[in-house]
């Protein structure tokens, strides 16, 4: 682990933005894929833009060649890219369940929801139908909105950077301290910093042991409304076989299977490759 002192030198004069052609074309793939990944991920309801960066980055990472997995975490392109590019699709695709079925993604959409409704918009099916021009003014505003990002991030990037001059003994302090706050106000409960040191010892743990992380934000996310959901759909039913009876239900259930399987089937397949090579030796 780096030590504060280390990370304190001169990172350099950011002179020129851009990158070079080969970095580029290494990195388009890598763009389009979590574009793909992170709008569907903001297509879900609960899910967001964090969740899509954790796994754009773990993704690409799995993917990434036998030397590149080494360079993720110490300035590779494509895990800058992955995160990034997986954040800003999600941000776009929470727009799909909040127009479509009133349900706000994150906290920025609860706000859109609220000032549509205050203008006695109702979020619907019917939206697009009914008031047209509500979805073509969100779209054109993310156009408009990422002109002005472009036109202001450019010219502070090379100021932004100097936060990495700051040592990590002056961050710590910061980070806990904002994190403790939002804690307790949130729900005005001393019990909740209880639960957040739990949750930090146990997360790091976690850490040490390789899990990864996200899965485990997207369980403690949506396993609320998955139990909420699967009660009611049993209320309906009155027997589980409606699982498999149902195409798109069975095609959700054999794709779940398949991601919980594969990672295993992958380790294991590379650990006997691992033990072939050695006894070859």
């Amino acid at each position: 682990m780096l030590k504060p002192k280390e990370i304190t030198g001169n990172v350099g004069e950011i002179k020129d933005l851009r990158i070079s052609q080969k970095k580029a074309k290494s990195i388009a793939p890598v763009i389009g894929r979590q574009s793909l990944q992170g709008f569907f991920i903001g297509v879900l309801p609960g899910a967001g833009a964090t969740i899509a960066s954790f796994l754009g980055y773990a993704v690409e990472h799995n993917i990434a060649s036998k030397e590149e997995p080494e360079e993720f975490g110490k300035g590779s392109v494509k895990g800058l890219a992955s995160p990034e590019s997986a954040n800003n699709a999600a941000c776009t695709g929470s727009f799909v369940p909040l127009l479509t079925l009133g349900i706000p993604d994150s906290g920025t959409t609860t706000i859109i929801l609220w000032a549509l409704l205050a203008l006695n918009v109702t979020p619907g099916p019917r939206l697009m139908v009914d008031k047209p021009q509500i979805i073509w003014s969100v779209i054109i505003s993310m156009y408009i909105g990422n002109l002005v990002l472009l036109v202001l991030n450019l010219p502070l990037i090379p100021y932004i950077a100097k936060v990495l001059l700051v040592p990590r003994n002056y961050f710590i302090p910061f980070i806990l301290f904002f994190t403790l706050m939002g804690a307790y106000i949130g729900q005005n409960n001393a019990t909740e910093l209880l639960f957040l040191v739990g949750f930090g010892i146990i997360a790091t743990a976690f850490k040490f042991a390789d899990y990864p992380l996200a899965p485990l934000l997207i369980g403690f996310i949506l396993g609320g409304m998955l139990e909420a959901n699967f009660s009611r759909s049993m209320q309906l039913y009155d027997e589980i076989a409606f699982i498999w009876k149902r195409p798109m239900t069975l095609g959700l259930l054999i794709i779940a299977v398949i991601l919980v399987v594969l990672p295993s089937y992958r380790a294991r397949r590379a650990r006997a490759r691992a033990a072939g090579i050695a006894d070859g030796d």
